[in-house]
């Protein structure tokens, strides 16, 4: 199960960025092992800073909120999660040292020699090593409906890694869009030192026979007669969840006009909320007359119409 960030640190999810700043620097406090030296509070001093380095990053924690946690961690690696993470004033405003922080954290801290300096010990005594080398990274093109672009989900691939045949959910984020790359990380071929790279599930949104999708938008045609046009109606509308709305045309709408019907379109991946459908009316000239229907449009055109 991934972790809560917003229970770790103790706060709601509504909580403002002063907010989730201050509980990070109660919690340091509490938990810095140069205080704390249990065990228990050693793995809670690596969660409240991997909660922090997201949450105290609006973007980071914007995409959090939107994707849901398992989705975010499927793919942001632990590498993703701390980039740019910088917390040297406030440590220094505490009274502690950043110098060794990301060897606790990871075992391991990139020197200014290029090589990985890996932690021996509480916050002292390390030796160096040199990076292992990635494996090549993976793409797989995943065909997926626009219903299941909003909806989300999981998907099972079967794909070919190192000459052998394996399998792996992948789970869709609702309002994903095509031509998106979703990051597996650890999925790709393995490199000479056994160190994998990444998998990237690569978006092929498939067209729709009713639904045209434009970002967040979705379109959808509707045909009406020249006398609905002119006196008005009403029409039914499918969403695409299923749902029928029935929508009013004014009198006097006019071919190609479009009608807004607010939040029935595609989930926003990141931003939360829903686009827009909107219905393109479109009037329809009869090809073929009757009779009665030709001497009926003669006595308008007399009329002016």
């Amino acid at each position: 199960m991934h972790k809560d960030y917003y229970k770790i640190l103790g706060i709601p999810r509504n909580a403002t960025q002063e907010e989730i700043k201050k509980a990070y620097r109660r919690l340091v406090l509490k938990y810095h092992p140069d205080r704390n030296k249990t065990k228990e509070a050693e793995e809670k001093f690596k969660e409240i800073n991997e909660a922090y380095a997201v949450l105290g990053d609006p973007e980071k924690r914007r995409q959090y909120d939107a994707m849901g946690a398992a989705s975010f961690h499927q793919q942001y690696s632990t590498e993703d999660i701390f980039r740019n993470f910088d917390v040297g004033d406030l440590f220094k405003d505490l009274g502690f040292s950043t110098d060794d922080l990301f060897s606790f954290l990871f075992g391991h801290k990139r020197g200014v020699s290029g090589h990985f300096r890996y932690h021996t010990g509480s916050f002292g005594y390390e030796h160096p090593r040199s990076s292992p080398v990635k494996g090549p990274d993976l793409i797989y093109e995943m065909a997926i409906s626009l219903e299941e672009a909003a909806k989300g989900g999981e998907k099972t691939i079967a794909y070919e890694r190192s000459g052998k045949q394996e399998k792996i959910v992948v789970r869709i984020p609702p309002g994903v869009k095509d031509g998106q790359k979703l990051r597996l990380a650890g999925k790709g071929e393995f490199g000479p030192t056994g160190l994998a790279g990444d998998l990237y599930i690569k978006i092929r949104l498939m067209p729709h026979p009713i639904f045209k999708r434009e970002g967040d938008d979705l379109y959808i045609d509707k045909t009406i007669t020249f006398s609905q046009a002119a006196l008005g109606t009403k029409v039914h509308v499918p969403t695409l969840e299923g749902k029928t709305l029935e929508v009013k045309i004014p009198p006097g709408t006019q071919s190609h006009t479009k009608l807004r019907l607010r939040g029935h379109g595609m989930p926003r991946l990141r931003a939360g909320g829903r686009g827009d459908l909107f219905v393109r009316v479109i009037v329809q000239i009869p090809r073929y007359l009757t009779e009665e229907q030709r001497r009926l449009i003669e006595e308008l055109a007399k009329l002016g119409l």
